[in-house]
């Protein structure tokens, strides 16, 4: 089929392949523009952006498609489908209905739960104990199209966003190509999603990212895992030079327990019930390390407080 591919960060990157693979004409890449990055700022092209050009499929990078030009330059493409995949910019009625057969989104949880920005992030730091993928048909709607595939994953109980990120990248692309191959053979239905169960992933606000150990050790567990690696749960604590900010990459539940806050050694902090135990964090500047190696820089003795 004749595609037009629309994704921007890593997690777009292997459905563009494999779609690819299976031999699927890409006709063009649209992708957020180039973002100043780096020490000296200078403009980064994105992970999609960067693949289409290895492959030679012409990008576009309009700011919006809401302008009869930029939606009559989509619809010249001439394509048979659209594949979306955690594209950023919001598809006008214009260009949904330009693509012969649609356009099919593939979202990263398990609809109608977790539609909107941040679904692997949001499944964990809820506790779920499982998430997905779907391929859904596209509609104005936010993540309200009809469901057409879906494969389910279990969230491990000390699986990371960024570990969970990455097992969906894989599955959703061999999930997006089967999809197509379907839609090629005219064999794929699709059914509306279920009016309960809505839930919305807001995207990540950089105030929720404060550990709060008054809190039960399960929730400050499942926000240090759920922000991990980006952007980063994190604390506060006196390391020998006044209050320093230390990122937390990595916990597991204790069964130790004592004063919410406290720093019971070992790696282990007392929370409102139960502890949790720092396996992995990162101080300002440096490279992420075992909660061991930071130990033996850091002047953090038993009884200490962290907030």
């Amino acid at each position: 089929m004749r595609v037009v591919f629309m994704g921007t960060p890593d997690f777009s990157v292997p459905v563009l392949t494999e779609i690819l693979g299976q031999g699927h004409e890409v006709c063009a890449v649209y992708t957020r523009a180039p973002q100043p990055a780096g020490r000296g700022m200078e403009l980064r092209p994105s992970p999609v952006h960067r693949t289409a050009e290895q492959f030679g499929i012409p990008v576009f990078t309009p700011k919006s498609l809401r302008n009869a030009e930029a939606q009559a330059e989509f619809s010249a493409h001439g394509a048979d489908c659209a594949v979306v995949v955690a594209y950023g910019l919001i598809l006008p009625k214009a260009v949904l209905e330009a693509p012969k057969l649609g356009c099919f989104n593939l979202h990263a949880s398990l609809l109608p739960r977790w539609r909107g920005a941040a679904p692997i992030q949001r499944a964990i730091m809820a506790g779920d104990a499982e998430t997905g993928v779907m391929v859904m048909q596209m509609d104005e709607g936010l993540d309200t199209g009809a469901i057409g595939m879906a494969e389910r994953i279990a969230i491990g109980p000390d699986m990371t966003a960024g570990e969970l990120h990455d097992a969906l990248s894989r599955i959703g692309a061999d999930l997006m190509a089967r999809a197509l191959a379907a839609v090629s053979r005219g064999s794929l239905s699709f059914r509306p999603q279920p009016e309960a169960g809505v839930t919305y992933a807001a995207k990540i606000d950089k105030a929720e990212a404060k550990l709060d150990f008054a809190r039960p050790a399960q929730e400050v567990h499942n926000l240090a895992r759920g922000l991990s690696p980006f952007p980063g749960a994190w604390f506060e604590a006196d390391l020998g030079r006044g209050p320093e900010r230390v990122k937390v990459l990595r916990t597991r539940l204790s069964a130790r327990s004592g004063a919410a806050g406290t720093y019971l050694g070992e790696g282990i902090v007392a929370c409102g019930a139960g502890a949790v135990e720092l396996v992995q964090v990162q101080r300002g500047g440096k490279a992420p390390m075992a909660f061991a190696d930071f130990a033996r820089g850091a002047r953090l003795a038993p009884g200490a407080k962290l907030g």
